[in-house]
């Protein structure tokens, strides 16, 4: 009886401190309203101002860096606790109605769902679905992430990777959109611009340069300014111009001596002065490596960490070593990109994923992003009248298909596919299958993969693990065979004379498999077009070799920490092909690709006939002539009692 009796005033006490906080809450609530940069009417810019002047020094410093990350245990802080299991947290201004910032990576999908208790939608990775050439179905993409990031609690985004494929061996190829910078901006734009329309402040990045993960830590990226101005900065003026983000953040490497996070430059001279840009540019994770310098180059916001804009940067005013100015203009960004996101507006409300809606439009979207690269004889789309079984070899067919990883990586319902027992993905480059099994499947098809990650680029374009001999092997048995490429970039095909078709399906997403199998049966009419130039060898690229590390300088780029004791290293890789990126490098050297950039066949022929010209008029016309192969025609027959699957190997 005594204890149920003390029990009772203890559960009201904590009842009435429950009651207390939420009408505190609303009482600061309805002030804030009324207050003058609470009016949705006035522009972000203006509300950031008003905001501004009722701000303490402590308070503005706040707003420019992080306070860690949760699931990284180099970066624990007081206040990481409150960060939603995400990337970083930024305090927001209670007091003036100014809400924190939750961050959360999200490249083809939110990032930790598994880890955090959660379910997020793998959405084919952003090269594959960079293929499609569509900028409504970029915005589809980022409005879906847009969505899931909000159901989870998340108000900032840390996707929109525009650097161009400058170095297709890059490991995070897969995380962008293609070699041309007008196709990229103009995709990835548009994906941002939708994903920041669901509130949630959106972010481009890395700016700039940022093309190899070899030493990413430290390399010096020599590059000219003409030539940056004309592809990679080319690209992010055009993205940053339709989206508008209200973040942009700055890479790991150098540029031309300086670190971009401390470039005055890029930050100063193009991206704030020549481009007019209004929202704040934060650090990549580790990436800041000064107060004053990279203050007064424009750096706003230090991620994840306080190291140099915490503590340092208040004594950096007081000292009179950083003007007062710069502070306003680092906290004014952020304000306003806050405003301008809606977060202020349209407060966080935790909700339930749509999961179903999710895998029907990543279908949808690889769907228009697989590209049919050989079709001899019209092998595909597979006809059930004549196809009575099929061979399904490599690439772990049977349980899955593989995704990109590093801070890309989506976690997949029921974890690894082909993880041992009780393991799941406990590393950022660990390899990840998702659990969607192409087999659905009469001639030999061979799935073929190539795993890429953030932290370490590929030495070769060569498929990996002797695949290459196994294609080889099965399309001397079998003249009919199938490839289907599971790649985050290009990939060089010594096989390919002797094979009757191949598909480039990309990292594949949640519902890969269905779109893949839709597309193999013709139930869909592949339309990909290749973003990037796929070569015949490595002896074609720019840089037949990524320049190799110095032993002092080993290690550096695996990981995302930098390391101070190498600031001074001497590792750099000069960009000398200057704007001519992709494409535009084979032309000028007269190189020959595996397949060009723009490349993708369907299930329509085309003719072109009666070609005429009117030099008068200055025109051309002609007669064009298109035959599709039946659409739907295997619908029905493709089941257990029509087909023999035969699954060869789990592993080449």
């Amino acid at each position: 009886m005594q204890v149920q009796k003390l029990g009772r005033p203890q559960s009201w006490a904590i009842n009435v401190g429950a009651v207390t906080m939420v009408l505190m809450a609303a009482v600061a609530m309805a002030q804030n309203a009324n207050q003058p940069w609470m009016n949705s009417s006035l522009a972000p810019e203006e509300r950031a101002d008003l905001v501004l002047k009722q701000m303490t020094l402590d308070e503005k410093i706040a707003l420019l860096h992080g306070n860690g990350m949760q699931h990284a245990p180099q970066w624990q802080m007081p206040l990481t606790y409150l960060s939603n299991g995400g990337a970083g947290y930024v305090e927001g201004v209670k007091r003036l109605g100014i809400p924190p910032i939750f961050i959360s990576d999200a490249a083809y999908g939110v990032r930790d769902s598994g880890a955090n208790g959660r379910y997020s939608t793998a959405l084919p990775s952003n090269l594959a679905a960079s293929s499609s050439w569509d900028p409504q179905s970029a915005c589809e993409y980022g409005a879906l992430i847009g969505r899931e990031l909000r159901a989870q609690g998340f108000n900032m985004t840390l996707g929109g990777g525009v650097n161009l494929t400058r170095e297709p061996r890059n490991g995070r190829t897969f995380e962008y959109a293609g070699e041309d910078p007008l196709l990229a901006g103009t995709l990835v734009g548009n994906l941002m611009k939708c994903e920041q329309a669901q509130h949630v402040i959106g972010d481009i990045k890395h700016f700039v340069v940022n093309d190899q993960e070899t030493g990413r830590n430290i390399v010096n990226a020599i590059i000219s300014k003409r030539a940056m101005q004309e592809s990679d900065l080319l690209a992010f003026h055009i993205g940053i111009h339709i989206a508008n983000p209200g973040a942009v953040m700055c890479s790991y490497n150098r540029i031309n001596g300086d670190y971009a996070c401390e470039n005055a430059y890029t930050l100063h001279d193009v991206l704030k002065k020549d481009w007019g840009y209004k929202g704040f540019v934060i650090s990549d994770w580790g990436g800041t490596h000064s107060t004053v310098k990279a203050s007064a180059a424009g750096l706003d916001q230090e991620q994840p960490m306080a190291e140099y804009f915490g503590p340092e940067l208040k004594q950096a005013v007081k000292e009179g070593k950083v003007p007062m100015a710069e502070i306003d203009d680092h906290a004014r960004r952020v304000l306003y990109a806050e405003f301008l996101s809606g977060i202020v507006d349209d407060p966080i409300e935790k909700g339930v994923v749509d999961v179903r809606g999710g895998l029907e439009i990543s279908q949808h979207l690889e769907e228009k992003s697989i590209v049919l690269l050989k079709n001899q004889n019209s092998i595909l789309p597979l006809n059930a009248t004549k196809t009575r079984s099929i061979a399904i070899i490599g690439g772990h067919a049977d349980v899955g298909m593989i995704s990109g990883g590093g801070s890309a990586q989506v976690d997949p319902p029921g974890g690894n596919a082909i993880a041992p027992p009780g393991k799941g993905a406990t590393h950022w480059q660990d390899h990840i299958w998702f659990p969607t099994s192409p087999l659905n499947a009469d001639v030999a098809i061979v799935f073929a993969y190539q795993w890429e990650s953030e932290g370490v680029d590929l030495t070769t374009l060569s498929l990996p693990d002797n695949q290459d001999a196994l294609i080889e092997q099965i399309a001397a048995a079998n003249p009919h065979t199938i490839v289907v490429l599971e790649t985050g970039t290009a990939v060089t095909m010594p096989w390919l004379a002797k094979v009757s078709g191949v598909v480039e399906a990309w990292y594949a997403g949640s519902s890969g498999h269905r779109a893949l199998a839709n597309v193999l049966v013709g139930e869909v009419n592949p339309t990909g077009k290749l973003t990037m130039t796929f070569p015949k060898s490595d002896a074609d690229l720019p840089h037949p070799v990524i320049p190799p590390l110095s032993a002092e300088d080993e290690g550096q780029g695996t990981g995302a920490v930098n390391d101070r004791a190498h600031v001074e290293s001497k590792y750099s890789v000069h960009y000398d092909e200057g704007a001519k990126v992709g494409y535009k490098w084979y032309e000028s050297e007269h190189k020959e690709p595996l397949f060009p950039f723009g490349f993708g066949l369907s299930y329509t022929t085309y003719a072109y006939s009666d070609l005429k010209i009117d030099n008068a008029q200055r025109t051309a016309s002609f007669t064009r002539h298109s035959r599709q192969l039946p659409v739907n025609r295997s619908r029905g027959s493709w089941d257990g009692s029509v087909l023999n699957l035969r699954q060869v190997s789990r592993r080449p």
